[in-house]
């Protein structure tokens, strides 16, 4: 029908899931040849986190020319195409929509295949960018302002979720606690600055393991312990050193989520630990992480910072494998804001 198998593999793949509209053109799934991003930090830092309707009208204006900045980067135009690719889920459902619909469009004029993408398969396939070569099982921790979840990753789109948030996500709760120490919006990379300048056995915090051999987490709890204990220091009219705070809350958050994923790659004998999502990019996880892992001989990888953040270079990747498979996405295909990691809502 398409004719694909005698093309040049060159996909092109667009991420509209949050607040990020981005671009890219792989070759043969690792050889990104162009990976644009447009984010809209600062339209929403006045609002203290992502508006919605405002996301998915800043998307509706930039999609054309970040994908016509994309082709241009990688030197292709829209006849080299074999496929194109989209995140169709989790994620803001104005906001997938305008990816799904210009995807979509694509698509059908070039009658080309259209590949839809979980945008958390997306963050798992970031590293593969970074090492094409990896041997199953995986062992994957996907932390980010949504989720926050360990994955068994047993071969190419084959998941099981081991472990997941009951509550806030990890990087829900460094937003939420960086507006409580009045740094400002987005909290992670905020929270990651100053930490480094307090001391992180200042202040007392919990640590939520849960019941026993549970790899599930919790965050709410010491979200709601650093907000009363800035609360309780203001009536008593004591000083907060914010770094301090901001140090031990982000211990808390780092010893929990590193502990867990050793236990879980020992428990499902994964030798190699994959790291995902936009709070891989902390400093002190992807440090504490790694030397856990040497201490028990378990290989870790983590994608650069870009990487680690939404960008629809790791779009591509996931897509790539679903090209070889022939698994295609109908004109059909709609936003699914609640899709779950290893669902095909198509």
């Amino acid at each position: 029908m398409f004719g694909w198998v005698d093309m040049a593999r060159l996909v092109l793949a667009l991420e509209t899931s949050c607040d990020e509209t981005s671009a890219a053109v792989l070759r043969d799934g690792t050889d990104i040849l162009s990976n644009i991003i447009s984010s809209q930090i600062d339209v929403h830092k006045k609002f203290g986190g992502v508006v919605p309707e405002v996301a998915s009208r800043k998307h509706l204006e930039m999609i054309n020319g970040v994908v016509q900045e994309a082709l241009d980067q990688a030197g292709v135009d829209f006849s080299m195409l074999s496929a194109v690719a989209v995140t169709y889920g989790p994620g803001l459902v104005g906001a997938l929509l305008v990816g799904v619909a210009a995807a979509k469009a694509i698509a059908f004029a070039l009658d080309i295949p259209l590949l839809g993408v979980n945008h958390l398969e997306g963050h798992l396939y970031a590293n593969f960018l970074v090492e094409p070569e990896l041997d199953f099982p995986l062992l994957c921790l996907v932390v980010s302002g949504g989720h926050t979840d360990l994955v068994v990753m047993s071969g190419h789109g084959s998941y099981r979720v081991v472990g997941r948030t009951r509550d806030d996500a990890a990087g829900e709760a460094f937003d939420k606690v960086a507006r409580t120490l009045e740094l400002g919006y987005p909290g992670g990379p905020l929270i990651d600055k100053l930490a480094p300048e307090g001391n992180e056995t200042a202040v007392p915090l919990p640590r939520a393991y849960l019941e026993e051999g549970s790899l599930d987490f919790s965050f709410s709890g010491l979200k709601s312990a650093v907000i009363n204990y800035r609360h309780r220091s203001r009536l008593r009219g004591e000083a907060v050193n914010r770094a301090d705070l901001a140090a031990s809350f982000q211990r808390a958050v780092v010893d929990v989520l590193v502990d867990k994923t050793v236990k879980a790659a020992g428990r499902f004998g994964a030798g190699t630990v994959l790291l995902a999502g936009g709070v891989a990019a902390n400093r002190c996880l992807r440090e504490t992480l790694a030397g856990e892992c040497n201490n028990r001989g378990i290989r870790l990888v983590t994608p650069p910072p870009v990487l680690c953040t939404d960008n629809a270079a790791m779009i591509a990747c996931a897509a790539y494998y679903k090209f070889l498979r022939g698994d295609f996405a109908p004109l059909t295909l709609n936003a699914v804001p609640g899709l779950k990691l290893g669902e095909e809502r198509y």
